[in-house]
């Protein structure tokens, strides 16, 4: 049986696309349904999926980041991308040489789709190297240059901090909320996890499970084990942090 992960952050957008793909490939079974980044990479990891269709615009790791985690996680996943027209978007991709899809999602373009993925076969997931020239130039589309944040608001009892983000050492959830970790300790802050990560500089906080975002800065070391997991030593804590196996690729190059 043929299965993939539908990856759209617009319930209206995804459920419309896992009907179509229902239409154009019958004998495809959907193994999951995301709503952003970390789930789907933690999906696709988890299920090896022969196919993913991957929003390029998505909370926390955009479309292009899970794909190029991807070529480590599940090499045999063949992703397509699902982007807005835009017609600088259209010629990286075509440049690319990668396969996308333009929403609305036309019927008939889907279904060229469908034949062109049945026709390739099992292949490798795209380049990473083509993914990672693909992220450089569509950088400011898929994440637009906000200012991030540079401080938070927790609390600590009765007590309310402002807390700079060059002092946190990580976020980790806690149900709705979120837990602050500093050198001094830790602080509530009322912000799920999944709106936090947005808001959040990605050059310097990245995520490494689906509860978790570290701050690079506070990292000391990174160690691969032998189930394929990493261990973050940190400089002012004297925890461990662990790396789910998915989110591994993307510490290449650190």
């Amino acid at each position: 049986m043929v299965e993939c992960v539908v990856a759209e952050d617009e319930d209206l957008l995804r459920a419309a696309l896992v009907a179509q793909l229902r239409q154009a490939w019958p004998e495809l079974q959907i193994a999951a349904e995301c709503s952003d980044g970390a789930s789907a990479l933690e999906a696709i990891a988890e299920r090896q999926p022969a196919v993913a269709f991957l929003d390029i615009r998505m909370p926390g790791l955009t479309g292009i980041e899970v794909a190029r985690a991807v070529a480590d996680a599940s090499p045999a996943t063949q992703v397509v991308f699902v982007t807005a027209y835009d017609q600088y978007a259209v010629e990286a991709f075509e440049h690319g040489a990668v396969d996308y899809l333009l929403k609305p999602v036309s019927q008939d373009r889907l279904e060229w789709a469908v034949q062109r993925l049945k026709a390739r076969g099992h292949t490798a997931a795209p380049d990473v190297a083509v993914l990672d020239a693909l992220l450089k130039r569509l950088a400011p589309r898929v994440r637009p240059e906000v200012a991030p944040l540079a401080w938070v608001t927790a609390t600590v009892g009765r007590e309310t901090r402002l807390i700079l983000l060059e002092d946190v050492a990580y976020f980790r959830a806690d149900q709705k909320y979120t837990v602050v970790m500093t050198a001094e300790g830790e602080a509530l802050l009322r912000t799920p996890l999944r709106e936090l990560l947005v808001a959040l500089d990605p050059a310097v906080f990245k995520q490494i499970h689906r509860s978790t975002i570290v701050n690079l800065k506070a990292v000391a070391s990174v160690l691969r084990d032998d189930s394929g997991k990493g261990q973050l030593r940190l400089r002012h804590r004297p925890e461990s942090l662990t790396v789910s196996q998915p989110f591994m690729g993307l510490f290449k190059g650190m």
